[in-house]
């Protein structure tokens, strides 16, 4: 849980505040008639949320990359075998022309 405090004392306490979250390990939330306004963290604490910010949108980049892959896969459409006497002479395909639209 972070220690909240209102932004008028947090001007004149703040070099308390700085030991506090450096040495305590303790998170302070300055606020404004009652609402959050800022946070004091840790370097490290900080470098971990960078971390958890960089692998989310990695995650949702790859998450997008992949969507659009199984998109045009299906999009392909299938794929007909060769009727059995081509396959029976190893015939695996003809070339059929342009299709007339």
């Amino acid at each position: 849980m972070a220690y909240e405090i209102p932004v008028t004392q947090a001007r004149a306490e703040l070099a308390e505040l700085i030991n506090r979250v450096v040495y305590g390990g303790e998170r302070v939330v300055v606020t404004r008639h009652g609402k959050p306004l800022v946070a004091l963290v840790s370097a490290a604490d900080l470098e971990r949320l960078e971390g958890l910010a960089e692998a989310a949108e990695a995650a949702e980049v790859a998450e997008v990359a992949e969507e659009r892959t199984v998109s045009t896969v299906t999009s392909a459409g299938s794929v007909t075998p060769a009727p059995p006497e081509r396959q029976r002479f190893g015939i695996a395909a003809e070339h059929r022309g342009p299709r007339a639209t």
